[in-house]
């Protein structure tokens, strides 16, 4: 049996997956930026970034990632998402569903609801973080992420995202990212493959309540409690390693 194949899905840009170097040591793993964050060119036909274009940003960077397998060539993989990218990583397994061996999520929840009873998503922090991105966007990703984030993400960390973030993209794209968007639990049971939902303890953006009731509608899930954000801890890369080893082991 081959090494497992991991697709790491974006919420913004793949420069959040620190602990790509942890998974390399056991996995093939393939990452991309969203269509024009970073060096990575607009669509097809686009010449600019329009209103039209980050309306669409969600679905183009499942398209993305869609292209990302086809390069890579793989047969069977796992898809690992983590916060605003759950919703783009379970539309990427439906995409590929007689491929992909297991769904790992970060952040795990079953839609980004922000109203209402037991919300998976702080209206509060939402609204706080998004006011401080219109005003300066800077200050957003130096502070703002890193303290919705426990601290996870750091200065250093920050400044290169913020390196990669075309100004026009960064307010639209936000609220396009991180859109109410329908609720996604009906797509992840129709899948019917092995699940790893992890917690991110004492996160300001995600409730508890949220993972709760992700848990509690996929009683087969494995789950698992990180202290630091996903993208950044080496408890979720070992979780992750030993689900995809326990799949592929037939455990």
């Amino acid at each position: 049996m081959g090494k497992p194949r991991l697709l790491l899905v974006p919420e913004f840009t793949d420069l959040s997956w620190t602990i790509r170097p942890r998974l390399e040591e056991w996995a093939e793993v393939a990452s991309y930026d969203p269509p024009g964050v970073g060096e990575e060119p607009l669509p097809k036909g686009a010449s600019a970034v329009t209103p039209g274009l980050i309306a669409q940003l969600p679905e183009l960077t499942v398209q993305r990632g869609l292209e990302e397998l086809d390069r890579a060539g793989w047969e069977r993989f796992f898809v690992v998402g983590d916060g605003f990218a759950v919703a783009s990583a379970i539309r990427i397994a439906e995409e590929r569903l007689d491929s992909i061996e297991g769904l790992a999520l970060g952040h795990a929840r079953l839609s980004n609801r922000r109203d209402g009873e037991r919300a998976p998503i702080s209206g509060a922090v939402w609204e706080g973080l998004t006011q401080l991105l219109r005003q300066d966007h800077e200050a957003f990703i130096r502070y703002g992420i890193a303290q919705a984030t426990g601290g996870s993400l750091g200065a250093q960390l920050a400044e290169q995202m913020l390196g990669r973030f075309p100004k026009e993209l960064i307010v639209p794209g936000w609220e396009a990212m991180t859109a109410e968007d329908d609720a996604f639990a009906e797509r992840l049971g129709a899948l019917s493959v092995p699940l790893l939902f992890a917690k991110h303890e004492g996160c300001l953006m995600c409730t508890d309540e949220g993972f709760e009731d992700a848990a509690a509608a996929f009683p087969n899930a494995r789950t698992v409690a990180v202290a630091d954000a996903p993208t950044v801890s080496e408890d979720f890369a070992e979780a992750v390693r030993e689900f995809c080893q326990d799949v592929q082991a037939g455990d």
